[in-house]
């Protein structure tokens, strides 16, 4: 992987982390208005199953890990994603935790279900 490519990857992970944070932020001061005007309970926001421990989800993953960036929809070879997806793992390095948190982004469409 080129390091243009590796920078590019990270530049899309920072922005999508920094994304994920302005949505939390929103969610929470638009809790706190709904909560304030005493509009009745409020619907709890759609909870995503995860097989993993919360000890895995909420670690951080370093803004220097640049993440594989393959996909895996459901109509690709399974063995050949995991393979392709453990060999650009072992490339940039990174924790078992992140290996586990990076794995869920590889995932579109029904995979990721």
């Amino acid at each position: 992987m080129s390091r243009a490519n590796q920078e590019r990857i990270q530049a899309d992970l920072v922005a999508s982390q920094a994304m994920n944070e302005e949505l939390r932020r929103n969610l929470q001061t638009h809790t706190a208005e709904r909560e304030g005007a005493d509009q009745g309970p409020l619907t709890p926001p759609r909870e995503f199953p995860t097989p993993f421990l919360t000890k895995i989800m909420d670690a951080v993953i370093p803004a220097t890990l640049v993440g594989p960036k393959v996909t895996f929809t459901g109509m690709e070879d399974p063995e050949a994603h995991l393979a392709t997806f453990h060999t650009q793992m072992m490339l940039v390095g990174g924790s078992d935790v992140a290996r586990c948190k990076l794995f869920m982004s590889t995932l579109a469409g029904t995979t990721m279900e």
